[in-house]
Parts: C-alpha cells; structure tokens; sequence
C-alpha cells in the first residue's frame, strides 16, 4: 500500500471507557495481546492522566502532555476537577495527539480512557475529542465496561443500566455495552435471574417487582418504574459477558466490536462470504456467548451445591 492510500485509508480502533475498576486497562492489555496474536499491528494510547501504572507497551501517553497530579498541584483542583481540566487541556492540543497518532498510521487503536463517569455523561471534551478523531478518519466503536457485580444488585443494575444508555447517548459513537469480569461473577452470589436476563436486558418490570421486596427499595417503586420505562423505551442497553482469561469469550467481544467500527467489512479482514454475512446478520452469537458463560456459571453453582451436600 502506498503512502498516500495509507494516509487516506480509515484507521480503525476502540475507545474503552466505563467506570473506575471497571478493567479498562486490563482490557487494553488483553486485548492488545489477543490481537497480536492474530497477526493484527495494534497501538494502545493512554488517556488517562492518573493512570500511573501501565501494563501494557504503550505507544502513545498523555502523561508527555499533561499530568493529573500536576494539575491537581499547580491549580489545586481535587480529582475529579483535575481529570476535567486534562481532558479539556487534551481537547485545546490535538494538534499533539495527530501529530503523535500519525506515527502509526495503519495500525488499530486501543484508547485507554479516564474512569470518570460524568467524562461521559455530560462533558464534552472527551466527546469532542472523538469527534474530531472521526474527522481526521479514525473509524471507532466505544466499549463501555461495566463490573459483572452489579448483576447481583437489582438497585445497582438499574443504576448501571441508566448510565450506559446516557454514555450511549451523549458520547454519539456506535457502542459495544461490556460485562467485564464474568469470570468472578459467583463470587458475588447467586443472580436472581438467569444471565441472557442481563445481557439482553429483558423484560425489567420483574427487576422493579424484585426490588420491591426489599422494604427501603418499596418506597421508591414509581421512580424504578419510570427510569426501567426510559431505559425500555430506548431499546438500545444489551451486554456483551467477558472474561479476559478465556479466548473464546475475548474472540466474541472482538467481533462485535469489528462489527460495530466497520472493521469486519474493511480491506484489512479478507473474509469469505459466508463470514461476512455472519457479521452483519450477527443474530446467534449473542446468544452463543451468553449461553457459554451461563454455562459455566451454572456448573460452578452447581459444584458448590455438591460440595455444601458433601459437606453434611
């Protein structure tokens, strides 16, 4: 390819994004491994100023641009006012960021971003600076992580379920809803409900019904009831479970992601039809993947049920 094609070729890429211990950065790294493996060049950038420890090689860091406990030093802001003026200092020098994206054009782009929510939410540096990333041809989907525990809770998962319908709506970018740590979900306990529940985000009024039950939550079944109506009448929130220690489940993750940026259907995939197709119709391997891991996560449960009886 020459140089001129590859300069107006799309590049491709993720910005991942969710909250704080969500695992984006252990995502990042995995997933950069797993596409190494298949014969993909990736380039992770880190966008988080208070990511101080960095797993993964990293190809470009924001840290050469701005630091947030520099910010937090020099212009005694808090956390979370300093993660904001980094971000809105990122979005007044993009000109740094093309010139260092520029040295791996070509590549797919991993965007390791902040675990603020409201950078997502309601701000708009962020959101502005991957609109201009669109401008300059970069093709992305946001992966929005989100920790498998708050299945357990009915309160928190309506609480998550609100949160990622409003980064999907505010951040304005094809979007890929994460269950990141599934394989730590029985630790938690035992969900109410089974998994292709969460995963599709089915029928929630038996969420509302479930959270009545709980005396503190029953005061407050009209206000459940009208933010499940928003969430349901959007029809956008499903999951995609991940366990990054698991190929099958990372390969899943991959695809819809391709799927989402346009990857799958790119020069750089040379795919057969029938490939092609699968993609784009893409209506089992949700399914597939959430029966993989409800699966597993029923053989634990059983398996503990089998040692408590063993035990007696």
């Amino acid at each position: 390819m020459s140089e001129g094609s590859q300069r107006n070729s799309p590049a491709f890429g993720q910005v991942v994004i969710g909250p704080p211990g969500s695992g984006k950065t252990t995502y990042c790294h995995s997933m950069r491994d797993f596409m190494g493996r298949i014969g993909r060049q990736v380039t992770v950038v880190n966008l988080d100023p208070a990511n101080e420890t960095i797993p993964y090689p990293c190809a470009v860091d924001i840290a050469e641009l701005v630091t947030l406990p520099d910010v937090m030093e020099n212009l005694r802001l808090g956390p979370n006012g300093g993660l904001i003026y980094c971000m809105e200092y990122l979005e007044a020098n993009l000109d740094w960021l093309q010139e260092k994206l520029a040295a791996f054009r070509g590549h797919y782009y991993l965007f390791d971003c902040p675990g603020q929510v409201e950078l997502y939410t309601h701000h708009d540096a962020l959101k502005n600076v991957f609109a201009q990333l669109a401008k300059w041809n970069f093709r992305l989907a946001a992966v929005h992580l989100v920790d498998s525990h708050y299945c357990t809770d009915p309160g928190k998962f309506i609480s998550v379920l609100c949160t990622s319908l409003s980064a999907m709506l505010h951040v304005e970018l094809p979007h890929v809803n994460i269950l990141s740590k599934m394989d730590l979900i029985e630790q938690y306990g035992k969900l109410a409900f089974n998994l292709d529940y969460y995963t599709e985000v089915l029928d929630l009024s038996y969420l509302v019904d479930h959270l009545a039950s709980d005396p503190f939550f029953r005061n407050y079944r009209r206000l459940n009831e009208k933010l499940v109506e928003v969430i349901e009448d959007y029809s956008l929130v499903s999951f995609v479970p991940l366990n990054v220690q698991d190929k099958e489940s990372m390969r899943r993750v991959m695809q819809a992601v391709d799927k989402a940026n346009g990857y799958s259907f790119g020069e750089q995939e040379h795919r057969s039809l029938e490939a092609l197709m699968s993609a784009a119709v893409g209506a089992d391997f949700h399914f597939s993947s959430t029966l993989a891991v409800q699966e597993k996560y029923v053989q634990c449960e059983d398996k503990a049920v089998e040692e408590e009886v063993m035990g007696l």
